[in-house]
């Protein structure tokens, strides 16, 4: 790959971090619950992930004239997620295990609360219900363990919306072909 289509990729990847980490740390200072919003955390912000990567494809497919690898599309897109999820993760777990702990279980609890009246409005049993407050209650989301566990499923996620990216985007110079 092209210098250039990284230094684009990373660039992509460096302006999307500014926005997750923004998100993080404007979440934490003024409403906390908004950091486990159902809406933006499982549907708003994982649509501005992929049209970063998208973007970041189709700018590397413009610098080739038109003409991009599938390999080179996927490179681009996915360079440009990892940068900025990583970084967004690093900031997490430093704000959360260093700066403010006390912060990670007010979040726990806000998760245990959503997530137990979310039962009980579809009906759960109460001993289901129980069964997964104790479950959720071992868990430390902010441990590294945790955290590496969250990315890799989050990479083998946006490496699948990828494959498709690459596979659109790619396009195969009749010159060269």
């Amino acid at each position: 790959m092209e210098k250039s289509l990284k230094s684009v990729a990373i660039n992509y990847g460096l302006y999307l971090s500014l926005i997750l980490v923004a998100y993080t740390i404007i979440g934490y200072a003024v409403n906390i619950e908004l950091l486990v919003n159902f809406w933006l955390v499982m549907l708003i912000l994982p649509l501005i992930v992929i049209s970063f990567g998208v973007v970041s494809a189709a700018k590397s497919k413009s610098l080739l004239n038109g003409f991009i690898s599938f390999k080179q599309a996927f490179s681009s897109y996915f360079i440009t997620i990892a940068v900025a999820v990583l970084i967004s993760t690093l900031v997490t777990f430093i704000l959360f295990n260093y700066i403010d702990p006390d912060a990670a279980i007010m979040l726990k609890e806000i998760v245990l609360e959503k997530t137990t009246t979310l039962m009980e409005n579809f009906g759960a049993p109460a001993s289901e219900i129980e069964k997964a407050v104790v479950e959720m209650e071992k868990q430390d989301t902010f441990a590294i363990g945790t955290q590496v566990k969250s990315l890799a499923q989050g990479f083998i996620f946006y490496s699948i919306i990828g494959l498709i990216v690459a596979l659109i985007m790619k396009k195969t110079d009749p010159d060269l072909a």
